[in-house]
């Protein structure tokens, strides 16, 4: 008598479905709050900002989607870094990009909660707050173990729900009739454009997240550039308009802590700012529901090829989703957000995330030569570009404080802790 199988994943994600993934992994909280930020860092010039760190991403994000386009099974940059670099970089690339990705998500649920205050204030308040986020988590966890075709639609829905208020404010600022104001003249010395293109290459991160549920696309192979490529596009556009209508509507924006709602209230009164700050939440949200489709499927990658326990890989018999995974993301996203404020999560996800972009770098150089025939995308100037991610990485990296250095080292030890005992297991 045979065991029984393990049920397997469903393919359901389509090409449209992965640029959305791709943008709602991306814009979240970032967007309502940077524009003010940028005009402290480098003035009239933040629209240039974005040109820059536009381009720093683009070369990320076509070493990753030569990297995905090889592969059709879970884990994303996980796997990459497993295959091309060997099994403890993958492990480290793993828990780099786990850790970002669960405090950013804890992050934005807070941020949902203070959004909602705007129009019910007591949701602040312990009680309330902790219920709101189980509702809120509980929700999208259940959407997402129910069915990946569920998650996918939900996570669609949210993209477009979460882009239509920033359509809409950019429409407003371009129809607007007003006088434009004029911002307070800053000196752009090279530390702000430092800082400016740090926050922006920042902002843009969370695209990886959306290369982790390769398992259950339709054609990664020849949809994932596509998404990549058109997700920067579009989430490149909306960023820099919003800018451009905030530094025309908002008087010394750089001392406003909520540009965009002050944009909206300088557009159309002051339903504006309710206006934004549902938008705010629709974004919050939106992140989430990206975040509970995407990293659970590294979870699952990673328990399938033993290194992690075996039970995280777990697929439901009925739903056929990783819903062990699906629920412990859920819990621990939950956990962290209740504890909470974490701005610490700065720290994590600007370091963190230059590693796993220069171990993707590396893996791209490592797979040319170990597949030179695969049947995948290829970047044109695919390892120069990967040395130039590199040495854009190491600029950036040498910018970190020593409180960024001990949270790396930290990360580090935890990822060689978790290879030292599974390195007897079978990969």
């Amino acid at each position: 008598m045979t065991a029984p199988t393990q049920p397997r994943l469903v393919r359901a994600l389509g090409r449209w479905t992965m640029v959305g993934l791709v943008i709602n992994s991306v814009i979240g909280s970032a967007a309502f709050g940077l524009p003010g930020d940028l005009v402290r860092f480098v003035g009239n010039s933040a629209p240039w900002a974005y040109v820059l760190a536009a381009g720093g991403i683009a070369l990320f994000m076509g070493v990753f989607a030569e990297l995905g386009s090889q592969f059709s099974e879970a884990g994303g940059p996980y796997l990459f870094a497993r295959e091309g670099c060997g099994r403890f970089w993958g492990i480290q690339m793993g828990w780099f990009i786990w850790l970002v990705r669960l405090t950013s998500a804890a992050a934005n649920a807070n941020l949902f909660v203070v959004y909602l205050g705007e129009f019910w204030p007591g949701v602040t308040a312990t009680g309330p707050r902790i219920a709101l986020l189980g509702l809120l988590l509980g929700g999208l966890v259940l959407a997402n173990i129910r069915s990946v075709g569920s998650g996918a639609r939900l996570s669609n829905f949210l993209t477009v729900a979460k882009l239509t208020p920033l359509a809409l404010l950019i429409l407003a600022g371009f129809l607007w009739t007003g006088a434009p104001v004029t911002q307070p003249p800053v000196a752009a010395t090279s530390a702000g454009w430092m800082n400016a293109v740090l926050a922006l290459l920042f902002a843009f991160g969370g695209f990886e997240a959306a290369l982790m549920p390769l398992a259950e696309g339709k054609d990664p192979r020849r949809d994932l550039p596509f998404a990549l490529f058109t997700g920067l596009l579009v989430i490149a556009s909306c960023l820099l308009l919003t800018q451009i209508v905030a530094m025309r509507t908002v008087p010394n924006l750089a001392g406003s802590a909520r540009p965009l709602a002050d944009a909206a209230r300088a557009l159309v009164g002051p339903a504006g700012a309710g206006f934004i700050a549902l938008g705010a939440m629709i974004s919050t949200s939106g992140y989430l529901s990206a975040q509970l489709l995407g990293v659970p499927r590294q979870t699952y990658a990673m328990a399938e090829r033993g290194d992690f326990p075996a039970s995280l890989g777990g697929v439901h018999p009925r739903f056929r989703t990783p819903w062990i995974s699906i629920l412990l993301w859920g819990v621990l996203v939950l956990a962290l957000a209740i504890y909470g404020n974490f701005i610490w999560n700065a720290i994590i996800s600007a370091g963190a995330r230059l590693i796993t972009y220069g171990i993707a770098c590396v893996a791209l150089i490592r797979l040319r030569r170990l597949r030179p025939h695969a049947d995948a995308f290829r970047l044109p100037a695919g390892p120069v570009i990967a040395v130039a991610g590199l040495v854009l990485c190491a600029v950036l990296v040498a910018q970190m404080s020593l409180t960024h250095a001990v949270v790396i080292s930290l990360i580090a030890t935890i990822g060689l802790v978790n290879w030292l005992l599974v390195r007897g297991n079978r990969p």
